[in-house]
C-alpha cells in the first residue's frame, strides 16, 4: 500500500494525467477578509453606529432650519426665531449654545411654544437662559409646565422681562406694533381677535399642540395668520426613512413635523429643542427654526 504526500498509508497517488486534490480556498492574496466576512460585520455594526447616533450624537447637535414665508408686498422683512419644547433637565451647557444660536441669528422677536420643563426644579435654569436672549420672547405653556406645576407667574414675569409676554390665551403686539402674537392655552379660539381693516400687523399664533390649527379652521370668522407655530410633536424623536416617526404623542394628529399648509396659514411644527422619556434622537435633531416673514 503506497504512502501519500502526508505520510499516510492507504490512499493512493494520483497518476499520470489524473487531476490531483483540489486546493484549499483561500481570499485572494491571502486575506482574512472575505466580501461575506465583510457584509457579515457590515450589518453587525449598523445597529451599533444607529444607536450610538441617537444616544450620542444627535441629541446635542443642534440644527438652524429656515423657512421662508415671505410675501410679495412691500412691507419689510421680519425675522421671527421659534424655539419649542426645551425640557430642560439643567444642562446649562447644552441650553448655552441654544441662547448663543438664537442671539447669533439677529431675530425681531422669539416665540416659544411651550413645555420649559419637565420638573419645577429646573423652571429657574431655564428661565436664567432664557433672560439672555437679546430681543423680546413671547411664549406659550405646554402640557409639562402645566404638569411640572411650574408658578406661571414667576414665568410671566421673566418673558416680560425681556421685554415680550407670557400668553395663556392671550394676544399682544410688539412695541412698534408691527406684529400680533396670538397665544393659546388649548381652550378654544375666542380670545383671538377678528382681523382689522388697515391693520397692517402680521399675525402670528403660538400653539403648543399642532391639532390646534383644526380648531382656528373651524372659527366661524375667516380668521388669517401669517404663520401658525407648534410644537410638542418633537418630530417623534426617532424618524425612519420613508416612514417618518415611530410613534407621536396625543394632539399632534396629522401634524408631526415641518411646514404644513393649513385653511387659516402656514403652520410650522418644529422637532424642538429636549427630549421626553428617553434621551434619544434619530433622524430627528433638535433644532432653532429661523422664519422670515
Amino acid at each position: 500500500m503506497a504512502a501519500d504526500d502526508t505520510g499516510r498509508s492507504g490512499g493512493r497517488t494520483a497518476g499520470a494525467g489524473e487531476p490531483g486534490p483540489e486546493p484549499v480556498a483561500e481570499a485572494p492574496g491571502g486575506h482574512w477578509m472575505t466580501r461575506r466576512r465583510f457584509l457579515k460585520i457590515a450589518a453587525a455594526a449598523v445597529p451599533a453606529v444607529c444607536a450610538a447616533d441617537a444616544l450620542l450624537v444627535e441629541p446635542g447637535w443642534l440644527a438652524v432650519r429656515r423657512v421662508d414665508l415671505r410675501r410679495a408686498d412691500s412691507r419689510p422683512a421680519m425675522r421671527i426665531v421659534h424655539l419649542t419644547d426645551l425640557h430642560h433637565k439643567g444642562n446649562e451647557g447644552f441650553l448655552e449654545r441654544v441662547i448663543s444660536t438664537v442671539n447669533s441669528l439677529g431675530p425681531d422677536a422669539v416665540c416659544f411654544t411651550g413645555d420649559l420643563v419637565e420638573e419645577e426644579r429646573h423652571l429657574a435654569g431655564a428661565l436664567a437662559g432664557l433672560a439672555k436672549i437679546e430681543t423680546p420672547v413671547y411664549g406659550v405653556p405646554g402640557n409639562h409646565d402645566h404638569w411640572s406645576g411650574a408658578d406661571f407667574g414667576t414665568i410671566a414675569r421673566a418673558f416680560e422681562a425681556t421685554g415680550g409676554a407670557w400668553l395663556v390665551d392671550a394676544e399682544a403686539r410688539t412695541a412698534d406694533g408691527s406684529l400680533l402674537i396670538s397665544g393659546s392655552d388649548d381652550n378654544g379660539t375666542a380670545f383671538i381677535s377678528a382681523p382689522q381693516a388697515g391693520d397692517g400687523a402680521r399675525r402670528v399664533v403660538l400653539a403648543h399642540f399642532p391639532v390646534f390649527a383644526d380648531e382656528l379652521a373651524r372659527d366661524a370668522r375667516a380668521l388669517a395668520f401669517d404663520a401658525i407655530l407648534a410644537g410638542h410633536s418633537h418630530g417623534g424623536q426617532v424618524r425612519l426613512p420613508f416612514a417618518g416617526a415611530l410613534k407621536v404623542p396625543y394632539n399632534v394628529g396629522v401634524y408631526d413635523l415641518g411646514l404644513y399648509p393649513t385653511p387659516t396659514g402656514p403652520m410650522y411644527v418644529s422637532a424642538g429643542i429636549g427630549w421626553w422619556y428617553l434621551p434619544v434622537r434619530f433622524l430627528c435633531r433638535p433644532e432653532v427654526v429661523v422664519i422670515e416673514l
